[in-house]
């Protein structure tokens, strides 16, 4: 297996560079995991395709406006990585060009020192905590390096799934875009039960796997949580046969880190799990997802759920029937 066995073409005007015109409005591409052909649907009809007692997890992390302007600089704050005093890791182009001991004034006389440099990532102390109000009136939605443009107003609103309650993201778990509060209601009103996992999703999402064998990539890390209301409901799930659908990746890779010999136990901490064909899952028998990027781990993990050919006809017919690929664009299921 190599990296380019996950390749495909992909016209750059099908990148989504602005969400659909009225959340939950976007195209929907039904995929059988293992044999029949795709068919063609909007978002709206998912409950309709899903058997009634299934059981759909969602990540409920939500995105910090973690994108900070200073001194003519840009800062994608992380992660905190201590309280006490108050120090984040923090991304910025030419990193290297900062000095260890160099104060940065950030808005509203936020001051933070450079305590370390290392790989492009730099250490940042500041003199009071920086609150979650705070990245509300000053930060910047963190969007994908994929779409071309700033922030708008639009964006604080549609970069955000209408359940999320857990600060911690620079990138949103994108299935979950699609969801309105009105779906959700169909899907209850329908007898399909919804569940919750935390996985504050990093700028790892979007590395490129730059060996030409995955089995040599190293993956990223992140933060991940199962509670025991969770880990039970899959697992009453599971033990009734009812199908587990995941909504989105981040929810597939933290039921599978919490996976024991077929149950689900509650979790909490990092997962750097890498799931690629050849991957045994435990817990999902089906993913509501996006479109990936060629090459990608998140093709490869939707490859090692439907199979790599399987995966990549469809992503061929999706270019052809001109759906929108990535963070603001339509939707697969592969049940």
């Amino acid at each position: 297996m190599k990296t380019t066995d996950f390749s495909f073409d992909l016209p750059n005007e099908l990148i989504a560079q602005h969400p659909s015109s009225e959340r939950g409005g976007s195209r929907l591409m039904h995929l059988p995991r293992t044999t029949g052909d795709p068919s063609h649907h909007k978002v709206s009809d998912l409950p309709e395709l899903l058997r009634p007692g299934s059981l759909l997890v969602f990540n409920q992390s939500r995105v910090r406006k973690a994108r900070l302007y200073a001194e003519e600089r840009e800062y994608l704050l992380l992660e905190r990585v201590r309280s006490g005093p108050e120090q984040w890791e923090a991304m910025t182009k030419k990193a290297s060009r900062l000095r260890i001991g160099q104060s940065i004034t950030f808005p509203a006389n936020a001051i933070g020192t450079v305590t370390s440099i290392h790989d492009g990532r730099v250490v940042l102390q500041f003199e009071a905590a920086l609150s979650e109000e705070y990245f509300e009136s000053h930060g910047h939605v963190p969007l994908p390096p994929y779409i071309n443009r700033e922030d708008e107003e639009e964006d604080e609103d549609r970069y955000q799934t209408v359940y999320a309650s857990e600060y911690g993201s620079v990138a949103a778990p994108t299935a979950g875009l699609h969801f309105t509060e009105s779906l959700l209601q169909r899907l209850d009103a329908r007898g399909i039960e919804s569940a919750w996992v935390t996985l504050h999703v990093g700028m790892g999402t979007f590395l490129p796997v730059r060996t030409d064998d995955p089995d040599k990539h190293v993956m990223h890390s992140e933060r991940c949580v199962v509670s025991e209301e969770t880990a039970s409901q899959i697992n009453n799930a599971l033990s009734d046969g009812r199908d587990v659908v995941a909504v989105g990746t981040t929810s597939v890779r933290t039921l599978e880190s919490a996976a024991e010999r077929g149950r689900v136990r509650p979790f909490s901490g990092s997962t750097d799990i890498f799931i690629k064909p050849g991957f045994e899952f435990q817990v999902i028998s089906g993913l509501f997802t996006n479109f990936h990027t060629p090459q990608s781990t998140l093709v490869m993990l939707v490859s090692a759920l439907a199979g790599r050919t399987r995966i990549l006809d469809a992503y061929v017919l999706a270019v052809s029937k001109r759906y929108r690929f990535f963070s603001y664009g339509d939707a697969m299921l592969i049940l």
